[in-house]
């Protein structure tokens, strides 16, 4: 196991001014699965590739154990890295491809054999070690690169995208073997994803990038209730939660016409902060269809009908535009296409300031 940190490291790639990697200040404590996330161009890749030595650290520094790894060769880091591509060898069996790293050290064959068996088993591969890769299915080939960097019993393990050539239903599967695994051998994991429902439902963190800036690194309950900023919020969570600008009244934001009821803390703290224009953030399952007419107007337009539960994007006239609410409901719904509706809002609200931080 080991401790990873990231000291204002940054990343500038040939021919650009702007880094791709942000002097970002991050620390990874030992059996950690710590998710790096954000959509494209953020940095995640980036970030995970400088940790292994695959990029170059243009400032700050990389450290594991304590030990500055930023000027070391990816051989003298001690870690495993499984990307998006399996990147077997067709022309070895699975047992062949998991050893190849302890061949090329020569490690001795009883003692790698014995390791690649144990891999095997752990990963529920033992009948597969004499076939070959084209004969497997893409979870399995998956399994076999990660017992390839498993029997390196390295101190970090490093995951780039690595279930992005899954079909949906394996993606899931695997993921909660993946979690399950990283649980039961308890070396730290640094896992890439653009899946926000892939990162919260696998790490112990959830590191959130934007720009090559880290915006938050929390768990995945602390991003989901309290995010640090609009981003972070918009980001996290499926479906997104349904942020409005608003114009400040009266030291009173409105929705639809609707006036939103904040905590006295959220007032103090809103009266706080200049500028008239805030955001306000309520996520789906914070909202319901009200029977007696109060709350804002609106109509259905799309329903998202999933059998456990309902998605309905409802349009409501927002200061003079039109905008789309979505609506979580349990199980079925009893309204289509066109019903008009009326909705009241149940659950938390989240404001922000005109930069965008969480007032």
């Amino acid at each position: 196991m080991a401790e990873v940190r990231y000291e204002a490291a940054s990343r500038i790639y040939p021919g650009s001014e702007i880094p791709a990697v942000n002097k970002l200040d991050l620390d990874i404590s030992n059996g950690e699965l710590l998710v790096l996330v954000g959509p494209s161009g953020s940095g995640k890749s980036t970030a995970l590739r400088m940790l292994a030595g695959l990029e170059t650290v243009n400032e700050g520094s990389i450290h594991i154990n304590d030990v500055d790894v930023t000027l070391k060769p990816p051989q003298d880091r001690d870690i495993a890295m499984v990307f998006q591509n399996y990147a077997l060898y067709p022309s070895m069996t699975v047992g062949e491809n998991m050893g190849f790293a302890l061949k090329q050290a020569k490690v001795p064959k009883e003692e790698r054999a014995a390791q690649v068996r144990e891999a095997a088993r752990i990963l529920d591969l033992e009948p597969y070690l004499d076939r070959k890769p084209k004969n497997l299915s893409g979870g399995q080939r998956q399994r076999v690169a990660m017992g390839r960097a498993i029997v390196r019993s390295p101190q970090v393990f490093l995951m780039d995208e690595p279930l992005s050539n899954l079909d949906a239903k394996l993606r899931v599967q695997t993921r909660t073997e993946l979690a399950d695994l990283q649980a039961r051998l308890g070396t730290t994991m640094v896992y890439v994803t653009h899946d926000q429902v892939e990162a919260m439902t696998m790490g112990h963190r959830v590191a959130v990038l934007k720009d090559g800036i880290l915006q938050q690194v929390a768990s995945p309950r602390e991003l989901y209730r309290r995010p640090k900023n609009r981003f972070v919020a918009g980001f996290i969570g499926s479906p997104a939660m349904n942020l409005l600008d608003v114009d400040r009244t009266d030291g009173q934001f409105r929705i639809a016409g609707t006036t939103i009821e904040l905590t006295d803390e959220m007032k103090a703290a809103a009266s706080a902060v200049e500028g008239t224009t805030f955001g306000v953030g309520v996520r789906p399952e914070h909202l319901k269809f009200t029977s007696d007419g109060s709350g804002m107007a609106g109509e259905v337009v799309v329903v998202e009908a999933l059998g456990s539960e309902s998605f309905l994007h409802v349009k409501v006239q927002h200061e003079g535009r039109d905008e789309l609410l979505v609506v979580h409901e349990a199980g079925d719904t009893d309204f289509g296409r066109g019903d008009n509706v009326t909705i009241a809002v149940t659950g938390p609200v989240h404001v922000f300031a005109p930069d965008g931080d969480s007032v």
